[in-house]
């Protein structure tokens, strides 16, 4: 008596969950790769908005009050809030400027990016 060939049922179970383990896995790898090319991509947004704002500091020529401000920033279709905190150092001639960008609305915003720099007197 010959034997039938072939797979058993349990052959095939076996074989279709690595197969769905493997899909498993390929598709966390890359939904994680997904993630990463967003986060890189608002966080380069991010620094673009801290940049600008710096420089529109430093382009009014004059020291910066202390103090804190807020302005918009657009990029990519995207808004972004860039908080302007400005405090002084222990020289009067220089002011310590850090820029926060903030990404969503209210108290539930995210802190992308924090530059800071430091701005004399012209």
């Amino acid at each position: 008596m010959q034997r039938p060939r072939g797979f058993t049922l349990i052959e095939v179970l076996v074989a279709l969950g690595v197969v769905a383990l493997t899909l498993t896995a390929g598709l966390q790898a890359s939904g994680a790769l997904t993630r990463n090319a967003e986060r890189q991509t608002e966080q380069w947004l991010a620094q673009l908005c801290a940049e600008n704002a710096l420089t529109a500091l430093r382009l009014q020529r004059q020291l910066p009050g202390t103090g804190d401000s807020e302005v918009t920033c657009e990029q990519a279709g995207r808004t972004l809030r860039v908080r302007l905190s400005v405090s002084p150092t222990p020289n009067p001639n220089f002011r310590r400027v850090d820029a926060t960008v903030l990404q969503g609305g209210g108290d539930d915003a995210t802190r992308l990016l924090t530059l800071s720099t430091v701005q004399g007197r012209y």
